[in-house]
């Protein structure tokens, strides 16, 4: 296995490349399952690596594998897709998005730029005849939302194969309000789960003046929100995580006409599937009221992605691997939160082990917002953090 100091050295001898890739994919950003530039420009540099490579994976995905001495396979991943979020005018004019309403607002090129690091690294390893075994390359789309039937990146690339004969896979994020340069991670439920919830509200519509002759469905929706918020504090245990937010609301006509009709679209987050059913439950109770008003409520779950749960073992070698690399006081636990991430659905079909890399800037930035951005500077990290991880996994499976 390459030490500590030489995988790290030659990262950083890669930095230039790795932020103007990033800089590159930051300008030109795609949505989910329209990568097509994306996963070009990923594929020409794998194959100027001399990779077999694999496009159109889950669609617009990439996969290749870089194969050493006979051993496990193991998986790293990385997302490609951008959000529909408009880049705010005062951001880096060097690199802002070319694209208007679509930019790289959740880091994901980093991840890109970072994995194409990694294969780097580990081509070295490779032929320096230090790889005991395969590490299969997975550029992922779509990890920000669903397709039509319901299904995002990771989905569609389980489905096309990515996962076959993988025995791990590891994955990171990095994080634009955490301390740049530290590691984050944990065994267990570290992401939440998460569902989108549609409530539509319907009362009958009447004048202003006549409310008696009508059911205000926004009255009754109002009291539904109202009634969810005071339910969770009361349906699911004090020590159990779970929140439901309703972020949307649409109803109504005209300022002198009671709503008849009142759609809320929002979600609800969850580390145990019974505190996911205890708030689904909460919600329906909540406007249940409707009907006994004369109305009526009915909720739509759309499912969303289960919990990102790391696997204990695996997770203890990736954690050992990167304090080795590291260094004890740059490898930290991480929180659970209730953010949700579809590598979850990776976690689900072979062990998996996904953490965060702090990537701060001075005035940190808020993933989501228009003007997020990171410390570039935790690029060759993230590409040595993601090549060690595959390292251990390999020595922890052999």
């Amino acid at each position: 296995m390459p030490t500590a100091s030489d995988l790290f050295e030659r990262a950083r001898s890669l930095a230039p490349s790795l932020v103007a890739t990033r800089r590159d994919l930051h300008r030109h950003p795609e949505l989910g399952f329209q990568e097509f530039r994306t996963a070009a420009l990923v594929a020409d540099r794998l194959r100027a690596l001399d990779l077999p490579v694999r496009t159109g994976v889950g669609r617009t995905g990439v996969v290749a594998e870089i194969v050493g001495h006979p051993g496990p396979t193991v998986a790293v991943r990385a997302d490609m897709d951008a959000l529909p979020i408009h880049q705010a005018p005062d951001a880096d004019a060097d690199y802002r998005s070319t694209v208007d309403g679509v930019m790289h607002a959740c880091g994901h090129d980093a991840h890109t730029a970072g994995l194409l690091g990694t294969a780097e690294l580990l081509t070295a390893a490779r032929d320096a005849g230090a790889l005991r075994g395969t590490v299969r390359l997975l550029f992922q789309p779509c990890e920000e939302t669903v397709d039509d039937e319901g299904l995002s990146g990771a989905s569609r690339m389980i489905d096309d194969g990515a996962l076959d004969g993988v025995q791990a896979v590891t994955g990171l994020h990095v994080g634009s309000n955490l301390p740049s340069g530290i590691a984050f991670i944990a065994p267990g439920p570290i992401m939440g789960g998460g569902e989108e919830l549609v409530m539509d509200v319907r009362g009958r519509a009447a004048h202003a003046a006549f409310p008696h002759e009508g059911v205000d469905a926004l009255v009754l929706a109002a009291q539904g929100v109202v009634a969810a918020q005071q339910a969770v504090a009361r349906r699911i245990p004090p020590t159990s995580a779970g929140v439901v937010t309703f972020g949307r609301i649409e109803g109504g006509r005209a300022a002198n006409v009671l709503a008849d009709h009142v759609q809320l679209v929002g979600t609800l987050r969850y580390f145990e599937e019974p505190v996911r059913d205890a708030l689904r439950d909460a919600v329906r109770a909540s406007f249940a009221g409707a009907a006994a008003a004369g109305g009526s409520a009915e909720l739509t779950i759309r499912p969303g992605y289960p919990p990102v749960v790391n696997d204990p073992a695996a997770t203890d070698a990736v954690t050992r691997g990167l304090v080795e690399q590291f260094g004890r006081d740059r490898v930290l636990p991480m929180p659970p939160v209730l953010a949700s991430e579809d590598f979850a659905f990776l976690a689900r079909t072979v062990p998996g082990v996904f953490f965060w890399l702090g990537a701060a800037l001075d005035e940190p930035r808020q993933h989501h917002h228009p003007r997020f951005d990171i410390d570039e500077s935790v690029l060759p990290i993230g590409a040595t953090a993601l090549a060690r991880a595959a390292l251990s996994l390999l020595d922890h499976l052999a």
